[in-house]
């Protein structure tokens, strides 16, 4: 017994006496070595009574890429996660073109959001839409989508201690009369789902007796507008679904079907490289799509779409169904909340490059919602010297100005992309050609003109990141991985030092890393573009997207049911019901 009364005698001490617990115990019982060590180290009150510490609230607005991204990474068990969103699940979107069309189920490319939140990490969900964002009171004003709460209200609040904004966008009409009543949108599942049924409605309506032919290609008749990767994919899509399923169910229809594209740019497709381009032009021609470029839509009613060439021309086409994909606009929230806060003539909130909104401390904005408000060098460029010349003589040596160039580079990711696309190794390269310019052969130290000249062309590289899966992807993963350190960088900042103050930052600035892009083109092909100027066009590219994609889900059920769906469709073809 007399080993238990030391364990009680050694418990009690602990208890009396907090500061014991970070102390290494050594003790030898039964001929056998025992070591305790203890990390806890709890907060008592003043009565003796142990206390936990209260966890910070984190708020997170939507659960899209970014915001599931986040909830996946985060790894910190001293935040309780409140996700608020009108969607209780996260969508694969890249795969909507394929749930139009039967290709992929839609609950196949969604996942619970409540199966991927971390086991250790506090998450409750909420299903709402935040209509208010009030920084000063730091509160968010939500409205129920199941109707009234146990009070019977419709409208909440929640408080927050960090507040993530990743909230998406919302579908751009530019204001275009008819646009909102009469065209379908491919944001969400549901909207797939809708294309799905109105496809196959406009074939049941055109076997309908008593039609005239040219009414029965009007209603054959499908109208996509926007020639960007989702138009185009839908587009491909829908063509092969008329040509393989369609029309040995719909004989009669197999010569009234016609596919439109129209774009206003001068070609389809302007984001990726000009080999896809004219081979996505070419196909779609082969196939009988039919791409009219330069065509901007001016009106929609319910049976007919109006566009203007830039000669001026307007031309009226009747439809049967219209598929609007132009580009992503601001939901009213964020509209709202930009106006309070002083950014109101922008499109989208303003970060700093990590991921804050300008002009608040604890909120943060990533994804489709925000843009990241990149700081050019030639306005720091006076702090940048002074900050380099330690010594205040008014030159910097070349030791001083290598000193700080690394941070530079990590502060300004523009340099770095600029020595790239000159072909440069580093930044001397630049000094040297600077220097050269000028006529100059100094080498030793140069001045804040000399500086000016070698870094005056960078910031020609600050572009704005695309609004795409990929990067609110990697900005939900980074601003997770900085809650979970962030005690740990207030004590040891790791990011570069502060140009216009003292320190360092507390992280390292966001850094998106592009990874390639697809455009599935139909009939089994696929267009890809990957890092290092590699495109790849055809039947092997189709098969590196399946994989990819299939890795991409994020969890094993999904990636099973997407597979699964296309083993099916290869074997079976694609389900025509309309349920």
């Amino acid at each position: 017994m007399r080993p238990f009364a030391y364990f009680e005698r050694l418990s009690q001490a602990f208890h009396d006496y907090p500061s014991l617990s970070k102390i290494l115990v050594v003790s030898t019982i039964s001929g056998g070595g025992l070591i305790v060590y203890s990390e806890a180290n709890p907060s008592y009150s003043n009565n003796g009574v142990e206390t936990k510490t209260r966890k910070r609230k984190v708020v997170l607005l939507g659960t899209g890429w970014a915001g599931a991204s986040f909830l996946k990474t985060l790894n910190n068990s001293s935040y309780e996660v409140q996700v608020i969103s009108p969607r209780n699940y996260f969508a694969f979107t890249p795969l909507l073109p394929s749930v139009t069309c039967g290709t992929v189920e839609a609950r196949s490319v969604v996942e619970p959001i409540r199966n991927i939140a971390r086991k250790n990490v506090e998450m409750s969900f909420l299903e709402a839409e935040c209509f208010k964002i009030d920084p000063g009171s730091k509160k968010v004003y939500c409205r129920s989508k199941q109707g009234v709460n146990s009070k019977g209200k419709k409208e909440f609040d929640v408080d927050y201690d960090y507040l993530v904004i990743a909230t998406g966008a919302q579908s751009n009409t530019f204001n275009i009369p008819g646009v909102e009543e009469n065209c379908h949108f491919l944001k969400e599942v549901e909207d797939a789902q809708r294309i799905r049924s109105t496809v196959i409605d406009s074939f049941e309506k055109a076997s309908l007796p008593g039609l005239n032919e040219q009414e029965r290609k009007r209603m054959l008749h499908f109208v996509v507008v926007g020639g960007g990767p989702t138009g185009v994919e839908f587009a491909s899509e829908l063509h092969d679904f008329v040509n393989e399923d369609l029309v040995k169910l719909y004989p009669k229809a197999k010569n009234l079907v016609q596919i439109t594209l129209l774009e206003a740019a001068d070609h389809i497709l302007t984001m990726f490289d000009k080999r896809i381009t004219e081979f996505a032009e070419e196909k779609f021609t082969r196939d009988g799509i039919d791409v009219k470029l330069g065509s901007m839509v001016v009106k929609v009613n319910d049976k007919e779409i109006s566009a203007k060439t830039k000669a001026g021309e307007v031309s009226t086409i009747p439809y049967g169904m219209i598929v609007w994909s132009t580009g992503i606009g601001t939901r009213p929230v964020i509209k709202d909340f930009m106006k309070q806060i002083g950014q109101g003539n922008r499109r989208a909130l303003a970060t700093d490059e990590w991921l804050r909104v300008e002009g608040c401390d604890n909120i943060y904005a990533l994804g489709d919602c925000a843009t990241i408000n990149q700081r050019k060098v030639m306005e720091d460029i006076a702090a940048i010297f002074k900050k380099a010349d330690k010594e205040n003589s008014g030159t910097l040596t070349m030791k001083e100005f290598h000193e700080v160039m690394s941070d530079i580079c990590d502060r300004y990711p523009q340099v770095e992309l600029y020595l790239k696309s000159k072909g440069m190794h580093g930044i001397t390269d630049l000094l040297k050609q600077a220097q050269a310019e000028n006529g100059s052969n100094k080498s030793v130290e140069l001045d804040i003109e000399e500086l000016k000249s070698a870094l005056c062309q960078v910031d020609s590289q600050v572009k704005l990141l695309p609004a795409t899966g990929q990067v609110a992807a990697q900005q939900g993963t980074y601003l997770a991985k900085c809650f979970d350190r962030m005690e740990v960088c207030e004590k040891n900042p790791e990011g570069p030092i502060r140009i216009r103050g003292e320190g360092r930052h507390r992280f390292r600035p966001f850094r998106y890393r592009h990874l390639g892009q697809f455009a599935p083109l139909g009939g089994e092909q696929t267009a890809a573009q990957l890092p290092g100027d590699w495109v790849s066009i055809g039947h092997s590219s189709q098969w590196l997207w399946y994989s990819v994609y299939a890795s991409k889900q994020v969890s094993w059920r999904t990636r099973v049911l997407v597979v699964s769906d296309w083993m099916r469709r290869f074997i079976f073809g694609r389900d025509s019901s309309r349920i």
